[in-house]
């Protein structure tokens, strides 16, 4: 896989698989983006336009369907919690032949329904680190200074992982393997879900929640490092408080990016898995309790 090209699906070209689908394009692999007919047709037509400081301002010529109609080598679904059950009906399990499946998810409980899906043995979560929007069909803004992958997967054939990492990596992310998925998904839970929660909730960008609100912050950041503990994940608040403190003040979560264009939010799969994950270990989250409470109401500001 790592020495060829490769035929690659993305199921949800917006800002991380419209990143992902162009630079792969642009190294020289088949790529086949799904998406609703309108948004089909304008990458067929147009292509996929990326504007980033990292990889540069370029057109990526790509396919597009409304349905996977063939084997491929990989399928990365990049959509968000919210549309998932509907768009996983562009990518049938019977389409897909015996490529990965690569979810670009936030939150930790995505594998299982996955694995329910597809062969268990055929998904592989990973998770990306990077600031990319959709500002158009088949428009990408990529805003950070960096794209980092981690990809794992329980009961995935090591030498597939690595031979994908290894593409992507030539692609332009930074991408590498890493044994235990379950952390991997909780170091992304665990840094995602107190920025997440607290810039929508204040719609502040991260820079004023670091100071505006620092103490709810710390005690946030707290709550979610003792459930990622539990939960087999890694836990050092002050590391994430480190984190948050180096990342640019502008910087605004997707979440927060959703409320601000009146979308759905993915509450559910991020301040949800966290509550209920809390539950099952014993452990008290009173201020994520309340946060996510609030952005239940519909309090935000």
């Amino acid at each position: 896989m790592a020495n060829e090209e490769l035929t690659v699906a993305v199921l949800g070209p917006g800002g991380i698989g419209g990143l992902l689908a162009a630079l792969l394009a642009r190294a020289g692999h088949r790529v086949i983006c799904l998406a609703g007919e309108e948004t089909a047709k304008t990458l067929t037509t147009d292509g996929i336009q990326v504007r980033s400081g990292p990889f540069g301002d370029f057109t990526a010529r790509v396919e597009a369907d409304t349905v996977l109609r063939e084997p491929v080598d990989a399928c990365l679904i990049a959509v968000k919690h919210t549309s998932l059950d509907a768009a996983l009906d562009r990518v049938p399990p019977t389409a897909i032949g015996d490529g990965l499946v690569v979810p670009f998810l936030n939150g930790v409980e995505h594998p299982a329904a996955l694995r329910a899906r597809y062969r268990p043995d055929r998904v592989a979560p990973a998770v990306i680190r990077v600031e990319s929007t959709r500002v158009a069909p088949g428009v990408i803004e990529h805003g950070s200074p960096f794209a980092e992958i981690d990809l794992t997967g329980e009961g995935v054939e090591r030498e597939r992982l690595h031979a994908l990492a290894h593409t992507l990596d030539a692609a332009g992310p930074t991408t590498r393997v890493l044994d235990d998925e379950t952390a991997a998904l909780w170091a992304k839970m665990s840094f995602l879900a107190p920025f997440a929660l607290l810039t929508t909730r204040h719609a502040l960008p991260l820079g004023d929640v670091r100071t505006q609100h620092r103490d709810e912050l710390t005690a946030l950041v707290a709550e979610t490092a003792a459930v990622s503990r539990a939960s087999g994940g890694p836990g050092d608040p002050d590391q994430a408080m480190a984190r948050y403190d180096a990342f640019p003040p502008q910087t605004k979560s997707s979440m927060q990016r959703d409320a601000e264009s009146g979308r759905p939010l993915e509450l559910d799969a991020i301040g949800g898995a966290l509550l209920r994950a809390a539950e099952r270990h014993g452990i008290d989250v009173p201020v994520a309790s309340r946060v996510v409470r609030e952005l239940k109401d519909g309090t935000r500001g």
